[in-house]
């Protein structure tokens, strides 16, 4: 094996590395640049809102641009320096305006990176034998280095600049590691006519089924992402230990991705996302039973199966369903269809968890539950398309 291809493996986790850095000081430290740019908590909220929509919108046409066009690392550096441009214009200007057109252009551009680099990856997989989970990895490990560097800036002075510089360097080096990866898909004359063209598949109801199923798997996270920190702390739990927590889950997630390869020729995808929605249910049934730190600290680890084998389960069944020429429209349904549920477990959860935080987190595991039945019911039809999508 050459050096270069027993080299691309890490290559390849630099691209999420450098990728989920960047959305490790976007996600949790963004609203307070705006906030420092003198916007109140409505126009933050507008803005948040809109970057959403044009995330969910922009996933599956900004892939669809780039599988047409076969250049897909090309299209990720495009993307990215488009997207740095965006941030270099809210660094620039000031305002209401010049926020939200620079959050919905950043948006546009960056969200279709993260499905383009899985299809990347996975044709890594196919073509080297590389282990998709342990290149994976590395962009969860990014993004908690990134929390603690932007926990420790954040309340400087000059913290909202070297955020946005941050998120830039992030975004900028993403796209040129993937201007430096080799290409990996077969030769336009070797890939059959019937992959050539859009899948029928795509237009076919049972498929926006499942992926509805797959969604439903991350949109039952809304009620924590959206309010585990405000309960951690209404039960009395420091916002030190509140860190720690976030910490615990991502260690559990890493921690999956490293031994994935050697647990999805066992389990398989389909396994794999029965396992995420039932351990998913367990763990939003117990969430609001889990006011010490202790406690909620072994909650916490179930997020490595939640999350984790949710994930590898439903990116792992796409890739065996999409041709591999369109892999990253499939992927960027799927993070479509994940943001679709997400946002609408955001807007159920706001009043349950106003009404009895334990409400929403019960939702979440009634979202888990469905998807546990949906999947148990749909296995064998699932497992027929893998083998004949048509």
């Amino acid at each position: 094996m050459s050096a270069m291809v027993a080299s691309l493996p890490v290559r390849v986790a630099g691209l999420f590395a450098s990728h989920f850095f960047g959305f490790g000081l976007f996600l949790p430290f963004f609203p307070m640049v705006l906030e420092s740019r003198g916007l109140g908590v409505a126009e933050i909220g507008f803005i948040l809102s809109a970057g959403t929509i044009i995330r969910i919108a922009a996933n599956p046409v900004m892939t669809g641009l780039s599988d047409h066009s076969g250049r897909r690392r090309l299209s990720i550096f495009v993307y990215s320096v488009i997207g740095a441009a965006f941030l270099g214009l809210f660094a620039g200007l000031g305002g209401f305006w010049a926020a939200l057109i620079s959050v919905a252009g950043l948006m546009a551009f960056w969200s279709p990176i993260v499905p383009l680099s899985d299809a990347y990856a996975l044709d890594v997989v196919r073509n080297e034998g590389a282990d998709y989970g342990r290149m994976r990895l590395w962009g969860s490990v990014a993004f908690v280095v990134a929390n603690v560097i932007g926990g420790a800036i954040a309340t400087e002075e000059s913290g909202a600049g070297f955020i946005i510089t941050g998120m830039a360097l992030g975004v900028l080096s993403t796209g040129f590691v993937a201007l430096s990866l080799p290409g990996q898909p077969k030769a336009e004359a070797d890939i059959p006519e019937v992959d050539r063209q859009r899948p029928r598949l795509f237009v076919q109801p049972w498929f926006w089924l499942v992926l509805g199923v797959l969604g439903l798997l991350q949109g039952s996270h809304a009620a924590f992402y959206g309010f585990g920190t405000l309960f951690w702390l209404h039960v009395g739990i420091s916002e030190f230990q509140v860190g720690l927590l976030w910490s615990v889950g991502v260690i559990a997630e890493i921690a999956l991705f490293f031994v994935a390869g050697r647990l999805s020729p066992r389990f398989g995808p389909l396994n794999l996302l029965l396992i995420g929605a039932g351990f998913g249910a367990v763990r939003w049934l117990l969430f609001p039973f889990a006011e010490g730190f202790a406690s909620a600290s072994l909650l916490q680890v179930l997020h490595g199966l939640s999350f984790g084998a949710a994930h590898l389960g439903a990116v792992g069944y796409l890739a065996g369903l999409v041709p591999q020429k369109w892999s990253a429209t499939g992927q960027g349904l799927l993070a479509a269809s994940n943001g679709i549920l997400t946002a609408a477990g955001f807007a159920m959860c706001g009043p349950l968890f106003d009404a009895d935080p334990a409400y929403a987190f019960w939702a979440m595991a009634g979202m888990s539950a469905i998807a546990t039945l949906a999947l148990s019911t749909l296995r064998p039809f699932m497992s027929a398309k893998l083998a004949d999508p048509a």
